[in-house]
């Protein structure tokens, strides 16, 4: 039993107060059992002490277990899409990649910000990121990340030709604890006005805020706050994750061949998936597995594939 551990969590530290106070009262009454004829007393007291003791440390305990488990699957991410090859149309599937998970996350009750975007002069995203908050978002989405590959006729295609094109998606979970350290001189930070809709706060004051770490050239674009301060929060915030999730990569690759069960790399450069349009097909290339229903699918009916995963 660890109380100062438990009194410095805030989830935790109401109980643990009260079962300091009952440790208190335990330590007086079995003093007092050493008078003569008070035993009867004392053992009744006692037994009602150790059923409230332990009442609280079973919810002390509860509360533990849940943060462990919240520490290793998150209830907020970032999720990015990047077009890959496939120029115009890539940018296309880029977008609608994210509109996939986007009306997913409605079915889950999740909520969404749209925390930075480039779209593409025909339409489409170059890049865009989402903060997702909700219960179970990275235990659903962990599997996610990758290369995700289309086939099919643009719309552009006289000839009716087949096209491949590719988007990537990351998902970068937000946790409370981080191993990785930032240091302010490694920071390069630049604001500018962050446009698009939003009102005059929006588009006559730089608020939006790019944040380049130097040590790795990550580039990291907020926009979705209202002020400088939360937007290079946020950004930061992003950062952290990335890092983190180097870092991740980098321990699993290591020691990848002690894993027992393994879905790929996690490598955001891995062709996970492939969407086939012509044949109404899905395939996951890591477990081997196809699903039909495209068009429904890419309409955030997302449950058959995020099920696959939850059953390995």
């Amino acid at each position: 039993m660890d109380l100062p551990k438990y009194k410095e969590n805030e989830k935790t530290k109401y109980l643990a107060e009260n079962l300091e106070r009952l440790l208190q009262e335990e330590a007086e009454i079995l003093e007092l059992q050493q008078q003569e004829g008070m035993e009867d007393l004392a053992k009744t007291d006692l037994q009602n002490i150790e059923t409230q003791k332990k009442a609280f440390i079973d919810e002390i305990e509860k509360i533990l277990k849940e943060e462990e488990k919240e520490e290793e699957f998150p209830n907020e991410i970032i999720l990015e899409v990047r077009a890959g090859v496939g120029g115009e149309e890539a940018a296309l599937f880029a977008e609608e990649l994210a509109y996939m998970y986007l009306k997913y996350a409605e079915t889950k009750n999740w909520t969404v910000r749209t925390l930075d975007e480039s779209s593409s002069p025909l339409g489409g995203y170059k890049e865009a990121s989402f903060e997702i908050r909700g219960k179970g978002v990275y235990q659903d989405l962990r599997f996610e990340t990758g290369v995700h590959r289309i086939q099919r006729v643009p719309k552009t295609e006289k000839m009716g030709r087949v096209h491949t094109s590719t988007a990537s998606v990351a998902i970068l979970p937000i946790r409370k604890k981080t191993n990785v350290e930032i240091s302010p001189a490694d920071l390069e930070v630049t604001f500018s006005r962050a446009g698009g809709k939003g009102g005059q706060n929006v588009n006559k004051v730089e608020t939006a805020v790019r944040l380049t770490h130097k040590p790795t050239g990550i580039v990291i674009s907020c926009r979705a706050e209202r002020s400088q301060q939360a937007n290079r929060e946020k950004a930061l915030a992003i950062l952290q994750a990335k890092l983190d999730e180097i870092e991740r990569e980098k321990e699993d690759k290591k020691y990848a061949h002690e894993r027992k069960e393994q879905v790929g790399t996690a490598d955001r450069s891995e062709k996970i998936r492939t969407y086939n349009f012509p044949q109404d097909r899905i395939t996951d290339h890591r477990i081997n597995k196809n699903w039909h229903g495209i068009e429904n699918i890419m309409k955030g009916q997302l449950d058959p594939i995020i099920d696959a995963f939850g059953q390995i």
